[in-house]
């Protein structure tokens, strides 16, 4: 019961992402849904936890569509000015979420994330490699995803 609820949840995000709500795309987004469950299941935890995890799944994911529409409307405003000012780079952000699946999760967020696009993690699984539109306040960015992204997915997903 637990995978059906998480699949739905998984195949509402890929038809809000995507933005077409045809049935070939609902049932493409039901597929998706139902291999990257299959790839995390053992992950999930125990049953009886689930239905308390919900809440803070949910949470995440309204963070994730909050940060999906302020970044979109900041990089909209970037780059429509007639003069570009920005700082693009890479930058090095600490993790505190140690499982593969979290790390995963989190490096997805902040790829889907307008203006941010992960690019490695470290070979030990402490750093995750971040490019930023603008990295004129690096640390202000390292805050933001460790008080959101990263804080929510702890939150959901420690058993």
């Amino acid at each position: 019961m637990r995978h059906v609820v998480l699949g739905l949840l998984f195949t509402l995000v890929w038809l809000a992402i995507s933005g077409s709500y045809t049935v070939p795309n609902l049932l493409f987004g039901m597929g998706i849904a139902a291999l990257s469950i299959g790839i995390v299941r053992h992950q999930l935890g125990p049953s009886e936890t689930y239905w308390a995890r919900i809440p803070a799944i949910l949470s995440l994911a309204l963070l994730f569509f909050k940060e999906l529409a302020l970044s979109a409307w900041t990089v909209a405003k970037t780059v429509t000015r007639p003069k570009l000012v920005l700082e693009p780079g890479i930058f090095a952000y600490p993790l505190a979420v140690k499982s593969d699946f979290e790390i995963t999760l989190l490096a997805n967020l902040i790829t889907l994330t307008p203006g941010t696009l992960s690019v490695d993690v470290s070979d030990d699984r402490a750093i995750l490699y971040i490019h930023a539109l603008d990295c004129s306040d690096v640390e202000a960015t390292k805050r933001s995803i460790a008080d959101g992204f990263e804080r929510k997915i702890m939150e959901a997903f420690r058993k």
